[in-house]
């Protein structure tokens, strides 16, 4: 359980802080993350990473010359937003483009591609190498539908190396994409993590048993096990990966032994004892391994082993000198600091409020408060509904999203006009959340605004309008369609209700009302669906007989807000 915290919701900010006090002349701190204190080559390529906090090392730990020039943090298990990705990878750039590298998770692919899109649009060359290791999350031929897990390393560290060196961004792109191609990774777990604040961890290993094919946010294994002595663990991992090998892999191969947390490093040399003696036998060739903590799941009792199978340029890359906070290896000459400019100032001038546009954002920025309102009473419930067969960060991840996007809607409602104000609060929910909810609610509540513009008069028409802009800005954003049990089921035929009952010219408050219930009872209906999207696809079976958590907070929602419009109207 994790003990040394203030504010749980603070809790990850305040670790990097921490963490760049103690490495000072290795890293500046920025809004979003970090990035390398010393001088880059002019024209060297930024490698840029980043996710979810809660697994140092991975991933500020790894900021340094010979790896990263710099990490995007998001809060604990939930992705970097787009803004905090783009900021991080604007102040590591150095002339020769910028490679985004990250493990394979929806909220991640969501953000770093819109962060992507922007650094490109404004002529910052930019490419992504998605993490794909996890043997246990997706068969061989759906190799890029894998996770990334323990893995990352090899890619960030060749990547890195490359860059180092020198090389372009065509060549650093391909040499990362060829260390993500022979690269793979398994995991198992003792017993669950705990989230800051929590008073139990998100899902609990049977005594005498362990998980075998955990994620690193918390997620459960995908099946369970008598708990084997060391010397069958090693069997089973390392028999599980040969099986899994690249087919042009050679003798050469670099194993990494990992702790999740809170397995003790003299545990961990055991078991590479009985890795490293199997390779042997199987004929490989062992080339610089590493033993220990490198990407860790807060306080997981667990472990993951990862073979990387190497060529000359490989090994070339994954030997060479490389210095950050924890990860070191050789000599190197960090140089001078780098000096970093102040962020960009927000120039942007609002078009002036009609009245009816100014009334109109006031009460969306009460419908966001009553929205905020329902999250914060079902913080805890939706947190324990994602940890079934999630990371179990739906809860705090909605709620610092909405209490965001409430203070920033509140912050210029009354002023400015409706478009603005949705604007606002999706920027904020997208900036505070992370993860893939905080991706989607984001967009919808742009696209909402953009519906609503700043009309001289509104009526049901717009409703209906608002509620259909958010169901296609969600849709065209996660990809995502009517049974793969995601908010899409429940938003869907919300959307689908609203227009029937504007186009009765039915009252616009009785309308929501009967929305709401039919979006809950499509949210309750998810129970009966397998994910096919998202970090519980690959736990299908254990997600059956439970709501999805995103489908039942939208559902929620809509609940609140049309028993807050009920109560305005008979007031």
């Amino acid at each position: 359980m994790t003990r040394i915290f203030d504010d749980p919701t603070e809790f990850a900010d305040a670790a990097i802080d921490g963490l760049v006090a103690a490495h000072r002349h290795r890293l500046e701190r920025l809004d979003g993350g970090v990035v390398r204190a010393s001088e880059m080559q002019d024209g060297q390529v930024a490698v840029v990473i980043g996710g979810g906090s809660g697994h140092y090392p991975a991933f500020a730990g790894l900021v340094g010359p010979g790896l990263a020039a710099g990490a995007a943090c998001g809060n604990l298990f939930a992705s970097p937003s787009a803004g905090q990705i783009y900021r991080v990878a604007k102040a590591a750039a150095n002339g020769g483009g910028v490679l985004l590298s990250y493990g394979n998770y929806a909220g991640d692919v969501l953000h770093f591609g819109q962060a992507q899109e922007r650094l490109n649009a404004e002529g910052i060359e930019t490419r992504t190498v998605v993490v794909t290791d996890d043997i246990a999350s997706a068969p061989q031929d759906r190799f890029g539908e894998r996770r990334g897990i323990a893995g990352d390393l090899t890619v960030f560290k060749v990547a890195g190396a490359a860059a180092e060196e020198g090389a372009d961004l065509d060549e650093v792109l391909r040499l990362a994409e060829k260390a993500n191609h022979r690269t793979r990774s398994l995991g198992v777990a003792f017993d669950g993590c705990t989230l800051p604040g929590a008073d139990a961890p998100l899902f609990h290993v049977p005594a005498d048993t362990m998980s075998l094919g955990l994620g690193i946010h918390g997620e459960p294994g995908i099946s369970d096990h008598e708990l084997p002595t060391s010397a069958e663990l090693a069997e089973l991992l390392v028999s599980r990966l040969l099986q899994d090998r690249p087919a042009e892999a050679g003798t050469r191969v670099v194993p990494i032994v990992n702790g999740l947390g809170t397995v003790k490093y003299e545990e961990l040399f055991v078991l590479f004892g009985h890795v490293d003696r199997l390779l042997a036998e199987a004929g490989y060739d062992v080339v610089e391994p590493e033993c220990g903590e490198l990407v860790t799941s807060l306080d997981m009792s667990g472990a993951s082993l990862t073979l990387f199978w190497v060529d000359d340029e490989l090994e070339r890359l994954w030997t060479a000198p490389a210095d950050t906070p924890a990860f070191r290896r050789g000599s190197v000459d960090a140089g001078a600091r780098r000096t970093f400019g102040a962020a960009d100032a927000d120039t942007t001038e609002h078009e002036a409020a009609t009245a009816a546009s100014a009334g109109l954002g006031a009460m969306a920025a009460e419908m966001i408060e009553t929205a905020r309102d329902v999250v914060v009473h079902h913080e805890g419930e939706l947190g324990d509904l994602d940890a079934i067969a999630g990371d179990g960060d739906h809860g705090i991840g909605m709620r610092r999203g909405v209490e965001a996007a409430a203070a920033a809607a509140r912050s210029v409602a009354g002023e400015r006009c409706a478009r603005d104000v949705l604007a606002a609060a999706g920027d904020a929910w997208s900036e505070k959340a992370g993860g893939t909810s905080g991706a989607l609610w984001g967009a919808g509540l742009a696209a909402v605004g953009q519906v609503l513009g700043n009309k001289e008069e509104h009526d049901g028409a717009d409703a209906a309008a608002a509620a259909d802009a958010f169901r296609d800005a969600v849709v065209a954003l996660g990809k995502t369609e009517l049974g793969d049990k995601t908010m899409v089921d429940a938003l869907h035929p919300y959307a689908d209700a609203v227009r029937a009952g504007v186009a009765a010219g039915r009252p616009v408050a009785e309308v929501l009302a009967e929305a709401a219930g039919v979006a809950m009872e499509a949210a309750r209906a998810t129970a009966e669906l397998r994910p096919k999207k998202g970090r519980a696809r690959p736990l299908a079976e254990k997600s059956l007989g439970h709501p999805d958590p995103g489908a039942y907070s939208f559902a929620l929602i809509a609940t609140g807000i049309a028993e807050r419009l009920a109560a305005r109207t008979r007031a």
